[in-house]
């Protein structure tokens, strides 16, 4: 029997609203100052959407970048995954209008919402199904979200960390030994309602739209979760920390993850940080990591990337990539 390639990122692309918000800016709405912001968050700016503009610009964006980085047409798509925690609507599925913008005529289009960890959920989806359908084309995994819309200004906790942005990762084929190796997910609904936007369902379909958060319980489940995370993907891949040339993890706050990091002994120059500049993006966080790393030079061929992610739900798990320098990437 023939051995299939592995599957791994062929393209990467980003898509940032123009609005950046400074810490100035939030702080006026939040009753803080703006050195309150930066001292315990680490986060100086994030970006909000147009009135015009919902999650599916947002990722419309991001994947166009993404197919012109991979030398893509949109109909060389098999699979559209969106993972966001703020779709367009109720329904249809977001990815949907993302496929009908691009003109992906051939590609099978559906969201997953698995908070945060939403790319890591939906790249294992995709991964398994390039796996199982060889010759189907291409997969492109987006993270989006447009919290903004959600931010209750009042509220310094939220409105201090979340930011909207887009990120598109293109998944086939590649060489050994190259691509992803196994995934783990996890999930503890006993957590549920610690991170919610509770109005707009069928249980208070008229209620709060504003996202809650109870950021102490938040900051233990990082604290406590983020290094088990770390160790259980070292053990399951019979691998050392010093075998790992980049962390990349979910951005809940730059300034707590510089402090978990330095927790489990991850060396600064490994670790990936990004949320300075665009806050907490949610589903987005992980693969605008991987392209802004990549945009930079920071990956070299065969590097070995673990990637952890955790968020609301609460959900959580982690991944490896071995990097292909044929990637590419584009921001925006």
């Amino acid at each position: 029997m023939e051995r299939r390639a592995p599957i791994g990122v062929l393209g990467c692309g980003s898509y940032l609203p123009v609005d950046r918000r400074s810490n100035e800016h939030v702080a006026r709405g939040a009753g803080v100052s703006a050195e309150w912001i930066y001292g315990r968050t680490g986060v100086k700016y994030r970006r909000a959407a147009a009135e015009h503009e919902a999650a599916s610009d947002l990722a419309v964006g991001a994947l166009r970048s993404a197919l012109a980085a991979a030398g893509l047409d949109a109909d060389q798509l098999g699979l559209i995954v969106v993972a966001t925690s703020t779709p367009d609507d109720l329904g249809p599925a977001t990815a949907c209008r993302v496929q009908h913008a691009v003109k992906a005529a051939h590609a099978v289009a559906f969201d997953v919402a698995a908070a945060c960890s939403g790319w890591l959920f939906a790249a294992r989806v995709a991964h398994d199904w390039l796996c199982q359908n060889p010759g189907t084309g291409y997969a492109t995994v987006i993270g989006v979200e447009a919290y903004s819309k959600f931010v209750n200004p009042a509220d310094r906790g939220t409105a201090s960390l979340f930011g909207d942005g887009a990120a598109a990762t293109i998944l086939g084929p590649v060489p050994e030994p190259y691509g992803f190796a196994a995934f783990s997910l996890a999930s503890d609904g006993e957590l549920a309602d610690v991170v919610s936007i509770p109005g707009g369902g069928s249980r208070r379909p008229d209620g709060d739209h504003t996202i809650h958060m109870d950021g102490r319980t938040v900051r233990e489940f990082i604290v406590d979760r983020l290094p088990e995370i770390i160790s259980d993907a070292l053990k399951r891949h019979r691998i050392t920390m010093g075998d790992v040339d980049h962390f990349v993890t979910h951005q809940p706050n730059p300034l707590l993850l510089r402090q978990v990091a330095e927790k489990v002994g991850i060396q600064s120059d490994r670790l990936v940080v990004v949320g300075e500049d665009v806050g907490n993006i949610g589903a987005a966080c992980i693969p605008y990591a991987l392209a802004k790393c990549a945009s930079e030079g920071r990956f070299t061929n065969g590097d070995l990337i673990l990637i952890a992610g955790f968020g609301a739900g609460f959900t959580w798990g982690s991944t490896l990539l071995t990097w292909n320098n044929s990637h590419a990437v584009r921001m925006h």
